[in-house]
C-alpha cells in the first residue's frame, strides 16, 4: 500500500467516524458538539492516526465569519435591545473579570507562569460559545430570555475577548504595556468594528435590492461575513463585531430585499452549512489534544491534570460569582425602575451561570499565539497556554454541557412559551390582513365569487384556530378539526409523491419534472404543523 493510499484510508476512516458520531448524537440524546469533541479526543490516541494541527487562520478567517454571520442573522434585534444591560455586563464586564481572575490564579498557583502569559491565557478562555448550551436549552425548554441573553453574550464577547487578547499578546511580545493604549485600542476596535459592519451592511443591502437571482443572492449572503471581517481586520478593528453587526443588520433588512425563492434557498443553505462546518470543527478540536500533549512531555500527568482543573474551576467559579450579584444589581437600577419588572427568580441566573461553554474562538486564539517575542525569545509558556485553553474547552463543553440538562430539570426551570404565543398573534394578524385585502379585491373582474368565498372560509378558519389558543373557553374542538384535516392532507400529498416517483421509475417523465413537482408537494407539506 502506498503512502498516499494510506492517507486516503485514514481520511476516510475519520469522515466515517464523524458521520457515525453525528448519527449517535440524537440516539444518545447528547449535543453533537460534545460527542464530536470526545470522539475526536479518542481518535487522536488511536495508533496510526496522523498528527492533525489545525491552523489558527483556518478558524479565525475561514470558518468563524460565516458561523458568526449566521448566528447574528437569526438573532432577534428586539431581544438584543430588551436585554442590552445583562448582555453588556456579561460580554464586557464578565470577559474582563474572567481575564483578570484567571490571570491571577494562573500566576499565583501555576509555577513559572508570568503575568504577561497569565493575562494572555485569561483573555483566551474568556469568550463563550453558544452552540451546545442553546441547543440544550431549546430542547429542554427554558425561558426565551435566558436563551436570548446567552446568545447575545456569545455574539458580543468574542470581540471584547479578542481585543484584550491582542493587548496582552502585544505586551508579552514587545515587553511593554500601557493602560491608556489598551483603553484606546479597546474603544477604537469595538467602535470601528461596528462602523465597518454598518457600512458593509448598507452596501450589501443596496446591491441585493437590485438583484433577483437566488443563487447569486445566496452566494452574496454566504460571503457577507468575509466582506465585513477582512476589511475590519485590515484596518485593525474588530472583525468579529463587524461580522456580528452586518449579520444583525442584514437579518433585519433581508425580508424586504429578497424573493420567496431566495429566502427558501438561503435558509436551507445556512442550516446545512453551519451544521457541517461545526461538526468538522468540533471533531478537529478533539483531535488536537494528542499533538498538544506531545509538546508538554516534560511535565507529569498529575501536574497537567491539576493545572487544567485549576483553570477550569476558576473559569466556572468566576462566572457564577459574577452573574448572581449582577443579575440583581442590574434589576435594582434598571429593571425595577424602567419596566417595573419583578426581581428575577434565582433559578434564572443559576442556569445562565452554568451555560458558559467555550469553543472555537478559544481554540483559535490559543493556536494563533506567536512563536517568538520581538527579542527573538520563544513566547513564554506558549505550549502550556494552548494546553490549558484546550482543557477549559473540554471542562466546560463536556462537564457543564452534559450536566446542563440535569441542572435545568433540578432547578425546575420551564419554558415560558412566549414564542408560541407570539407566533399565534402573528398568524392571527396575518389572517386579518388577508381577509381585509380579500374584501378590497372581491369586486375585481378577475376574482370569482366562489373563489373569494372559499378563501374567506379558509382564512376565517385559520384565524379562529389561532385565536382559540387565547380563549379560556376553548374546548380544543377547532384544533382537533385542524389536526385531522392536516393528517388527511398529508396522506394525499404522500400519495401524490408516490405517483410522481412511480412515473419517473417507469420512464414516463424525466428527473427534472419529478423534482419540480415533488418540490411543490414538499413545500405544501412543510406548511402543515400536524
Amino acid at each position: 500500500m502506498t503512502f498516499g493510499a494510506h492517507q486516503d484510508l485514514v481520511l476516510l476512516a475519520l469522515l466515517v467516524a464523524i458521520a457515525a458520531l453525528l448519527v449517535l448524537a440524537p440516539i444518545l440524546r447528547t449535543p453533537y458538539p460534545i460527542l464530536l469533541v470526545l470522539g475526536g479526543l479518542a481518535l487522536g490516541f488511536v495508533p496510526g492516526i496522523p498528527t492533525i494541527a489545525l491552523p489558527p487562520d483556518v478558524v479565525l478567517v475561514a470558518i468563524l465569519p460565516p458561523l458568526l454571520y449566521s448566528s447574528a442573522f437569526y438573532t432577534s434585534l428586539r431581544d438584543l435591545r430588551q436585554n442590552v444591560i445583562p448582555i453588556s455586563t456579561l460580554a464586557i464586564g464578565l470577559v474582563a473579570a474572567t481575564t483578570v481572575g484567571v490571570a491571577v490564579a494562573a500566576h499565583a498557583l501555576i509555577p513559572h507562569v508570568g503575568w504577561g502569559p497569565a493575562f494572555v491565557l485569561g483573555a483566551i478562555v474568556s469568550p463563550t460559545d453558544p452552540l451546545s448550551a442553546t441547543a440544550i436549552a431549546r430542547r429542554l425548554g427554558v425561558p426565551r430570555r435566558v436563551v436570548s441573553i446567552v446568545e447575545g453574550e456569545s455574539l458580543v464577547n468574542d470581540g471584547t475577548a479578542l481585543v484584550l487578547y491582542r493587548v496582552a499578546v502585544v505586551a508579552v511580545v514587545s515587553g511593554s504595556f500601557s493602560i491608556w493604549d489598551a483603553g484606546f485600542r479597546l474603544i477604537w476596535t469595538a467602535a470601528g468594528g461596528v462602523a465597518v459592519g454598518l457600512v458593509i451592511g448598507f452596501v450589501i443591502a443596496a446591491v441585493r435590492r437590485r438583484l433577483d437571482n437566488p443563487p447569486v443572492e445566496v452566494t452574496i449572503a454566504l460571503l457577507s461575513g468575509y466582506f465585513a471581517y477582512l476589511p475590519a481586520a485590515a484596518i485593525g478593528v474588530s472583525g468579529v463585531l463587524a461580522v456580528v453587526t452586518v449579520g444583525v443588520y442584514m437579518g433585519w433588512r433581508t425580508p424586504e430585499l429578497t424573493s420567496v425563492q431566495t429566502r427558501l434557498d438561503g435558509a436551507a443553505m445556512w442550516q446545512i452549512l453551519t451544521f457541517v462546518v461545526n461538526a468538522l470543527l468540533f471533531g478537529l478540536v478533539g483531535l488536537q489534544l494528542h499533538h498538544i500533549l506531545n509538546t508538554l512531555s516534560s511535565r507529569s500527568a498529575g501536574e497537567l491534570l491539576g493545572e487544567a482543573a485549576l483553570v477550569g474551576l476558576a473559569v466556572i467559579a468566576i462566572r457564577i460569582v459574577w452573574i448572581f450579584p449582577l443579575s440583581y444589581v442590574t434589576w435594582l437600577f434598571w429593571g425595577r425602575s424602567e419596566s417595573r419588572e419583578s426581581a428575577p427568580p434565582w433559578q434564572r441566573p443559576a442556569v445562565v451561570s452554568w451555560m458558559g461553554l467555550r469553543g472555537a474562538v478559544t481554540l483559535a486564539a490559543a493556536l494563533a499565539l506567536p512563536l517568538q517575542t520581538d527579542a527573538g525569545d520563544p513566547f513564554p509558556s506558549r505550549a502550556l497556554i494552548i494546553y490549558l485553553a484546550f482543557a477549559v474547552i473540554l471542562v466546560t463543553l463536556v462537564f457543564q454541557g452534559l450536566t446542563l440538562p440535569f441542572v435545568i430539570r433540578t432547578l425546575g426551570v420551564e419554558a415560558d412559551h412566549l414564542d408560541e404565543k407570539e407566533e399565534s398573534k402573528a398568524r392571527i394578524h396575518a389572517a386579518d390582513a388577508a381577509l381585509a385585502r380579500l374584501e378590497e379585491l372581491v369586486d375585481e373582474d378577475w376574482v370569482r365569487p366562489d373563489t373569494a368565498d372559499r378563501l374567506r372560509r379558509q382564512m376565517g378558519f385559520r384565524r379562529n384556530r389561532f385565536a382559540a389558543r387565547f380563549s379560556t373557553d376553548d374546548d380544543g374542538a377547532i384544533e382537533e378539526q385542524s389536526q385531522a384535516y392536516q393528517r388527511l392532507l398529508r396522506e394525499l400529498l404522500d400519495a401524490e409523491r408516490a405517483a410522481v416517483v412511480a412515473l419517473r421509475r417507469e420512464g414516463r417523465i424525466n428527473d427534472d419534472v419529478m423534482h419540480r413537482v415533488t418540490r411543490d408537494l414538499d413545500l405544501e407539506d412543510a406548511r402543515l404543523d400536524a
